[in-house]
């Protein structure tokens, strides 16, 4: 959750459920590092608002019936979708609380859902291969798919990247990670020779970039000297769920984690290169593949060796 700020005189708690939500998004969720997160958390709670009103007061928001839409709206998904869904609201009636505009939580009828693992994540070391050596995709998208599998980063992390957050010769970068934190990244060599290539003498500007140029009016932190725009996460995603048959960008974290852990990397290393802030959390990573368990009961079979 964002940074509490107690608003000035000039800016008075806001009367309504549509001004409580803005002002949420845009104070208790402010920062480029929570841009990902805004645009999650403001989809649902804009739906929150379209149910309920957005010129309906604060202090008049129902939790019995917000319970009752909300089991509508995300009883059949998913639990992790159930779950961020119920934080989005959750975390936005803690921020209003502390800032003294309610006394009540909107979603204390509701639980969270317990998540059953997904231990099949991880892609194989063969996947991963074809993947990056296709030859029939851009240059753009291959040099982007090697750094998030060599680099562990997230997809955020690497698409924030500016030409001047790169240093070349020694195959690092300076990102900024999840919750601000400024941290660096490392690649190897499949990702150091296709950035000059994707590059092409660029100076500055974003790394990666859109085909077209921008027909939008956009920041210029986010434009090449072209007028080309910073590729968007959503793009990104899409163009490798299409390519891979499904798969998910953050599989290629999740895969080079994995690996790196079938490799015998240490757990402080592998915290370093992924920006794991604890242990607990590296751990759904660090869990070798099934391929890994049979290679290593083949190599150990006492019936092999006769």
């Amino acid at each position: 959750m964002g940074t509490v700020h107690r608003l000035t005189a000039a800016t008075a708690a806001p009367a309504t459920l549509g001004g409580a939500i803005d002002t949420y998004l845009t104070y208790g969720l402010g920062g480029s590092e929570h841009d990902a997160t805004r645009r999650t958390y403001g989809g649902i709670l804009r739906r929150l608002a379209a149910q309920f009103g957005k010129a309906s007061p604060l202090d008049e928001l129902d939790p019995d019936a917000v319970a009752e839409w909300f089991t509508a709206e995300w009883g059949q998904r998913a639990p992790s979708t159930w779950n961020v869904s119920l934080d989005a609201i959750r975390l936005a009636g803690a921020y209003w609380r502390k800032q003294g505009w309610t006394d009540s939580d909107p979603t204390v009828r509701l639980a969270r859902k317990r998540v059953t693992e997904d231990r099949s994540r991880a892609l194989s070391r063969a996947d991963i291969d074809r993947l990056l050596t296709r030859d029939d995709i851009s240059i753009r998208e291959r040099t982007l798919w090697r750094m998030l599998y060599e680099t562990a980063a997230r997809s955020a992390e690497v698409l924030r990247l500016d030409v001047e957050d790169l240093d070349l010769a020694n195959r690092r970068a300076t990102v900024r990670r999840k919750g601000g934190a400024t941290d660096v990244i490392a690649w190897q060599t499949g990702a150091a020779r296709l950035l000059p290539r994707l590059l092409k003498g660029r100076k500055s500007g974003p790394v990666f970039v859109t085909e077209r140029k921008a027909r939008v009016q956009l920041a210029a932190a986010d434009l090449d000297d072209e007028g080309h725009a910073r590729l968007s996460y959503q793009q990104a995603a899409a163009l490798f769920t299409a390519a891979s048959g499904g798969k998910t960008l953050h599989q290629l974290r999740h895969s080079a984690l994995t690996h790196a852990a079938e490799d015998g990397m240490s757990a402080p290393m592998m915290m370093t290169k992924s920006g794991h802030s604890s242990i607990r959390s590296l751990g759904r990573y660090a869990r070798p593949s099934i391929e890994a368990l049979q290679r290593h009961e083949a190599e150990h079979d006492p019936a092999r060796r006769r």
